[in-house]
């Protein structure tokens, strides 16, 4: 009665036919590379965006043949315009020493005084806040870091691009190796295919036997792989905590692209239940 119970439950054979670990296996290795393709791309974007942030809102005032009246005189002016956060002079042995790899000790040219500023905007123009200052101070300079800004930015896209790019070639691997798995277990189950089909069963419930297998198999693997990448990207992320501004285990956990990597089983099951229905169907309209 038992052994009844499960042939009528499964009556194609297809837990016998497709049970062994390789395409589990093999998903797996493909979520793994989804998730780091996910956490690199989310990695990257954060990245960039401080980066960004911090160099739009960074602006360098300098101040040629600068004395110590003059440089306060350019600070007093440029803390008193609404769009400065905040301006203060560098400090000499600051200059000295960011300069010591290309100048030396004892620079032969006279330095100008330096003012790093911030603006409370990214969007302010420099250059106008320059033009007010050089009506104050003539002389003076005002560098912002604006082709550093393009640059990153671009950097970002392209990386994205590339993440979108491995995601997008994971999704066809993991289509393709669906598909040898399904044409696997057709060929080994063909003659009870065929007489089922011969005794009139429908094409769509033998192709929804074979997309529920395969999908439950490879959303399997999808979740092992991404419970695998879990620990690795968690130590990928708090190495990378410094640069991007976290701070501790905790932090690097919850910069993780959950919704990314708990996307990655659900979508697996799409990809394999999608790719045997469509290769079973196939199959079956080949038959007399």
């Amino acid at each position: 009665m038992a052994r009844r119970r499960r042939y009528s439950r499964d009556p194609l054979g297809l837990r016998r036919a497709l049970s062994g670990l390789l395409l589990p296996g093999l998903v797996a290795a493909m979520a793994l590379l989804a998730a780091l393709a996910l956490a690199g791309a989310q990695g990257a974007a954060a990245l960039a965006e401080r980066w960004q942030r911090g160099a739009a809102a960074a602006v360098t005032v300098q101040i040629p043949d600068a004395d110590a009246t003059r440089l306060q005189r350019a600070v007093a002016a440029l803390r008193a315009m609404p769009e400065v956060a905040s301006a203060q002079a560098m400090e000499p042995e600051r200059l000295t020493a960011l300069l010591r790899p290309w100048l030396g000790d004892a620079p032969a040219i006279s330095v100008p005084g330096v003012i790093e500023l911030r603006l409370r905007n990214a969007r302010t123009d420099p250059v106008l806040i320059g033009d007010r200052l050089a009506d104050q101070v003539p002389g003076a300079l005002v560098e912002a870091h604006g082709l550093w800004v393009q640059r990153l930015a671009a950097l970002a896209r392209s990386l994205q691009a590339i993440a979108l790019g491995v995601l997008v070639l994971v999704a066809a691997v993991a289509a393709a190796v669906v598909a040898v798995g399904t044409r696997a277990g057709l060929a080994a189950r063909r003659d009870a295919i065929e007489v089922l089909h011969g005794l009139g069963a429908r094409d769509g419930d033998i192709a929804g036997r074979f997309a529920r297998r395969l999908g439950v198999l490879a959303a399997t693997g999808a979740v092992v792989g991404t419970v695998v990448a879990v620990p690795a990207l968690a130590l990928l992320a708090d190495l990378a905590g410094p640069w991007v501004g976290a701070d501790g285990r905790l932090d690097s956990l919850a910069g993780l692209p959950w919704a990314g990597l708990l996307t990655l089983p659900p979508v697996a099951f799409l990809v394999g239940w999608g790719t045997a229905q469509f290769t079973v169907r196939r199959w079956l309209r080949r038959l007399p």
